[in-house]
């Protein structure tokens, strides 16, 4: 068995036995409650009894014991009616006891009213009768449940909330772990990518001098060179992934103008490649070699999605705070399902690829920037638009 597979059959058994653990404590809840709620019920059985001996007014029974039952009620709020449903007596619903109902304020009879209406909704009522004055009396008691009984109602909710809290921060967690894991992983690649072509690179420099030193023609050699240099760059911008890169104050004009001239020469003559700009001076603090990179993996991703065929355009704006860079293509687009995905480590749509490009450069302008990066607009099969906001500086 695998790590992978091991960590896959940890991890579902770790959520198959909470989820048991989670079961079995609303189980018992659920049955305490039911538990709880018949006793209380009986309570009121019981209490309804006492009223109906009582009802009786026979001197010669003994009611001590009813009359102990009533002064000592205490939890459940009750109210009781007769068969017409007026309101006859009521206990624990915040109104005076010992006071008639036609004494009552009108406010305190909405209260009661109100009240009744809730324990109607609530709980079942216990009807009763007894004869007095040569007359049959009836009367139905109804009752709300007590105040420990509604906390219990509640006890669930508040466990699920519970656990899904203590879940959320155990999967961000490991999120987290997961993703410092990926940063450190790529960034290992990232700088032993560096050291090894900075080896052949000192190499290919040496051959080019032996190249002139033998008359070959200038202008292969220059060429050769121009790709070294370009090695050189690419070696130089892998050694700064993963440390924080010097920020200098550079023209974003002339950067970006830069890279996007340098893969315009590289490409397809059936590529358009148009740049506009508001003025030809704007700056902004950046590592060079870094924003360079991302302008060209933005380029390059748009040349991709075009199939080597089709309009780049960049044009770069100026506000009162921030320099904005449209990169715009007339590619095949981006599905809104997969926006927020794109950025991701790993991420690809293509049959060949890393997933890289995009996640580096998102890295490079939020982390190391401090700016934006995002898709501005898609259309499918009608292009897409990203945007790179960077803060502007004097």
């Amino acid at each position: 068995m695998t790590p992978f597979s091991k960590s896959q059959l940890l991890r579902g058994t770790a959520i198959s036995v909470s989820f048991i653990i989670v079961s079995l404590i609303l189980w018992n809840t659920y049955t305490f409650f039911q538990k709880f709620k018949t006793e209380e019920r009986q309570k009121m059985e019981i209490l309804a009894k006492a009223y109906e001996r009582l009802g009786y007014f026979d001197l010669e029974v003994d009611t001590d014991l009813e009359l102990y039952i009533l002064e000592n009620y205490t939890t459940n709020p009750m109210i009781e009616t007769d068969k017409d449903g007026e309101i006859t007596i009521w206990a624990n619903v915040g109104i005076d006891e010992l006071t008639s109902y036609d004494s009552l304020t009108n406010k305190d009879r909405d209260i009661l009213h109100d009240k009744l209406q809730l324990m109607k909704n609530q709980n079942e009522p216990i009807k009763y009768s007894y004869h007095a004055f040569d007359a049959n009396i009836e009367r139905i008691i109804y009752y709300q449940n007590s105040e420990l009984l509604q906390k219990l109602t509640y006890y669930p909710i508040t466990l699920i909330l519970i656990l899904v809290l203590f879940t959320s921060v155990i999967f961000f967690y490991f999120k987290s772990s997961k993703t410092a894991s990926q940063n450190k992983l790529w960034t290992g690649m990232a700088k032993e990518t560096a050291h090894q072509i900075g080896t052949p690179l000192s190499s290919l420099l040496g051959w080019i001098e032996l190249l002139r030193l033998e008359n070959t023609d200038e202008t292969i050699v220059s060429e050769i060179e121009k790709d070294v240099i370009r090695l050189n760059v690419i070696a130089e911008r892998f050694s700064k992934i993963g440390s924080i890169p010097e920020l200098e104050k550079h023209n974003i004009v002339k950067v970006t103008k830069n890279a996007f001239a340098y893969l315009e020469s590289r490409s397809s003559k059936q590529v358009n490649f148009s740049f506009i700009t508001e003025s030809e001076e704007l700056f902004a603090l950046i590592n060079l070699q870094l924003f360079g990179w991302v302008i060209e993996n933005l380029v390059k991703n748009a040349i991709d999605s075009m199939k080597g065929k089709g309009a780049i355009s960049i044009e770069i704006k100026n506000t009162s705070k921030e320099i904005q860079i449209f990169i715009s293509d007339t590619g095949k687009g981006i599905p809104k399902s997969l926006r927020q995905r794109i950025f991701t480590p790993g991420f690809t749509t293509k049959k060949r690829g890393w997933g890289l490009g995009l996640s580096l450069s998102k890295r490079i302008v939020e982390e190391y920037h401090d700016g934006k990066i995002f898709v501005k607009k898609s259309e499918i099969n009608k292009g897409s638009i990203f945007c790179i906001n960077l803060r502007r500086t004097e």
